[in-house]
């Protein structure tokens, strides 16, 4: 008998990733539908990939952030619609008001601090495997640009980390 795991033919880690930011959908979905209105103190940070198909940013930003970016959502945003396969909302930066479009697949991490819960996704490595970083977006309120870079827990918080390892 083998100690390998055969490959599986049911894409498992893709199926469990859809569901996972099914996730992320709904609490938006939950939130536009208040009006945009936040209960109690929770916040989001979402990063995405902006390189990703689909994703719409003004090129200021794309130039800012040619991989990834995170938004926060707290305070000041505005025009919050939520799809079946992507988000759009307003934010300013640095005082200048932006529409950003974001598919759900695009999607690396989504947090909600007041809570402390988080889930991240697998994100795709560029060829040379190295991740770029990023600046923290920017966001024109004072809570925001002074918040905290929120990594994810690995002390049993309810950060929920996906990882399927893939053999190539």
């Amino acid at each position: 008998m083998s100690d390998e795991t055969p490959d599986s033919l049911i894409p498992y880690d893709e199926i469990v990733q859809e569901a996972l930011r099914a996730v992320v959908g709904r609490v938006l979905g939950q939130v536009a539908a208040t009006g945009g209105d936040l209960p109690g103190g929770h916040h989001f940070y979402i990063t995405f990939k902006t390189a990703a198909p689909g994703v719409s940013i003004p090129p200021h930003l794309r130039e800012r952030f040619p991989d990834e970016m995170t938004i926060v959502l707290q305070n000041k945003f505005w025009d919050l619609d939520v799809r079946d396969d992507a988000f759009s909302v307003g934010l300013s930066f640095n005082q200048i008001p932006a529409k950003l479009n974001i598919p759900y697949a695009a999607i690396t991490a989504f947090v909600d601090p007041a809570v402390d819960f988080g889930l991240q996704f697998q994100a795709s490595v560029p060829e040379d495997g190295a991740m770029i970083v990023h600046d923290d977006a920017g966001n024109d309120s004072p809570e925001q640009r002074g918040a905290p870079v929120v990594e994810p827990a690995d002390d049993g918080s309810n950060v929920v980390t996906v990882d399927f390892g893939r053999k190539k």
